[in-house]
């Protein structure tokens, strides 16, 4: 429960700090002060958020107000437990992907790297901008601003691949977003006259069955940025975009966006009361689970490690819409841990795809066999990354995990139980293999032989940190655990 309500402008200048950062990259005449000023932003934004942390671990919220649009309706600021776990997890892998983005920037030669790290920063006002929503429309807003934000990340390298991506991701995200969560919105506040998110929901008995059910089904579909089947074709023709991009944004920050929205709506628009009582949780936990077994399916055939990285995605994301639709307190623990786990173990694959082909120019599972003799230090990592994503320890994704089971079983659904098992099984059949074979494989079956040696240090130190820190939750979850249970608190009790 809440125990004080402290009035506060950070949460407005932790948005604000990447977003006054871009002029300043903009005048920057050198690639060393440019770096230098993306650290400062980032670093200054982590401490931002972090500074709001005890505040929250002692129970408390912090509010700020912008400015009234309507009666009812103003541009607003909360942090709570869970906007707080999102924006430390994203604020602080931004100080770790801008490490990473000099290694492999400067070893590709890439063009417009001002207008990447400037579009990089908007792309962290507007997630940040998100996790402290305190209403769906100012969660709309930032919503939107992060699509328009990593269009030009998407289409960075402005060949006809990477505009076609583009065309492909606007469609699906501006368009989803634009068509179903819009008007939803707007009918809400019709019927209600706020859309401020509450702990246990504003919807009320305002709505009959039928109505509640396709407001439902266009905001979980609308947030279209949860990958969710089938508006997820998005994830995998984003994965053109520079290696950084697609592990931050699409490991962590954009992908990430796309399901806190949807537990904000089930948890914050709807409330577990209203949901449980019509049944409609399980429609949303069966979308997730269709989601979950196909993009797993899908992972199997995939050759592009990029490819197989994105569609492994989509289903973990899914991970995170079942614990939440779920509505034990077990669940929906495990759905937000996932978000800290899964960003750790997801990031650490991307960087280490990433590596291999900045390196040797590599993108294909099938040239890889042998690869780990070449570079012993990512294939560790990506071991860890494989370990953490799909569950198993001594990796903090298999704490989110076991919350998610143990939710199942609590809310007695053993069919998504059934779902959780068997995805497990599938995310290790499409990514030990590539480990097995990266290390263990005779000199004749090998297809990497090739003399490369492991990438710049400023790619390789990032990885191993990320690695590192997927270990060390397994062992001390905290403070993720802590807040996990008091966003559960907060929603649904128990």
């Amino acid at each position: 429960m809440i125990t004080q309500t402290v009035f506060s402008s950070r949460p407005l200048v932790a948005v604000l700090i990447s977003l006054l950062a871009v002029p300043v990259l903009l005048s920057c005449r050198t690639k060393d002060i440019r770096e230098t000023w993306t650290f400062i932003a980032a670093t200054l934004k982590f401490l931002v958020v972090a500074s709001m942390l005890p505040l929250i671990l002692a129970g408390n919220e912090i509010r700020f107000t912008v400015f009234d649009v309507l009666p009812g309706l103003p541009i607003a600021f909360r942090v709570d437990a869970f906007g707080m776990m999102f924006a430390l997890v994203s604020s602080f892998l931004w100080i770790i992907t801008s490490a990473y983005s000099i290694g492999y920037m400067r070893s590709l030669h890439e063009h417009g790297q001002t207008r990447y790290y400037c579009y990089f920063a908007l792309s962290l006002s507007a997630t940040v901008g998100v996790a402290f929503s305190a209403n769906l429309l100012t969660l709309y807003l930032f919503y939107e601003m992060l699509s328009l934000a990593t269009y030009p990340l998407v289409t960075h390298h402005q060949d006809q691949e990477a505009k076609s991506s583009g065309r492909t991701y606007l469609f699906y995200i501006l368009g989803a977003s634009i068509a179903l969560v819009l008007p939803a919105m707007l009918f809400i506040y019709a019927k209600t006259g706020t859309l401020d998110f509450a702990a246990h929901g504003f919807m009320g008995g305002a709505f009959s069955k039928s109505t509640l059910l396709v407001l439902v089904l266009m905001l979980v579909f609308g947030f279209a940025k949860a990958g969710i089947m089938p508006l997820h074709s998005w994830l995998p023709a984003a994965m053109v975009a520079p290696t950084p991009v697609s592990a931050l944004l699409h490991a962590v920050a954009v992908v990430k966006v796309g399901v806190f929205c949807v537990a904000r709506v089930i948890t914050g628009v709807f409330g577990s009361d209203l949901l449980l009582s019509f049944n409609l949780n399980t429609v949303v936990c069966t979308i997730a689970s269709v989601t979950i077994i196909a993009a797993s399916l899908i992972a199997l055939s995939q050759d592009g490690l990029k490819r197989r990285l994105a569609f492994s995605t989509i289903g973990q994301l899914s991970y995170i819409v079942l614990g939440v639709a779920l509505l034990s307190p077990y669940a929906v623990t495990g759905a937000m841990l996932h978000i800290v786990m899964h960003a750790f173990g997801k990031i650490t694959l991307f960087f280490c795809a990433g590596a291999i082909y900045a390196a040797s120019g590599v993108k294909n599972i099938s040239q890889m066999v042998g690869i780990g003799r070449r570079m012993p230090y990512t294939m560790t990592a990506f071991l860890i990354g494989v370990l953490s994503v799909i569950g198993l320890p001594p990796c903090g994704g298999f704490i989110s995990k076991w919350y998610l089971v143990l939710g199942t079983l609590q809310a007695d659904k053993p069919v998504f139980l059934a779902v959780l098992l068997v995805s497990s099984l599938l995310n290790a059949a499409y990514f030990l293999p590539i480990v097995y074979k990266a290390f263990f494989c005779t000199d004749e079956e090998a297809q990497f032989k090739k003399k490369v040696d492991e990438v710049p240090i400023w790619c390789l130190v990032p990885l191993c940190i990320t690695a590192s820190i997927s270990v060390i939750l397994f062992f001390v979850p905290q403070p993720f655990l802590k807040l996990a249970q008091m966003g559960v608190q907060a929603f649904i009790g128990g």
